[in-house]
């Protein structure tokens, strides 16, 4: 079985920084695709920021130059550092990851619970 737990949100003024983490655990091989996607009150969720198993990089136009993807494979974690926040960055953040799954011999798709960003002006 596998979960993913994610940390860090919390409410921040505009400027200012916050770090989520998601950890992974459970039975799987490897973190293969990963990103981090965002769903505001009323909209839809949207994807924030990707990075393919060769570690490409993609972001999503809003959050270019201010948040940045990553991750520790011995940790079995990843990460978005963000900075410069803005109102408009006000949402539930969640990470999505594509996990080597060994016992099926295959890659399942795994969402995390969630967590609230709150950038204040």
């Amino acid at each position: 079985q596998v979960q993913l737990v994610e940390s860090g949100g919390g409410l921040v003024q505009a400027g200012g920084s916050l770090r989520l983490s998601c950890a992974a655990s459970g039975s799987f091989f490897s973190i293969n695709a990963m990103g981090w996607y965002r769903q505001a009150p009323g909209k839809q969720r949207e994807l924030v920021a990707a990075m393919t198993e060769g570690g490409r990089t993609n972001y999503a136009d809003s959050v270019k130059g201010r948040f940045t993807i990553s991750r520790d494979n011995a940790k079995n974690t990843v990460y978005l550092q963000m900075n410069s926040l803005k109102p408009e960055d006000t949402a539930v953040y969640y990470c999505n990851l594509d996990l080597y799954i060994v016992r099926i011999r295959a890659v399942n798709n795994y969402w995390g619970q969630g967590t609230q960003v709150t950038v204040s002006s």
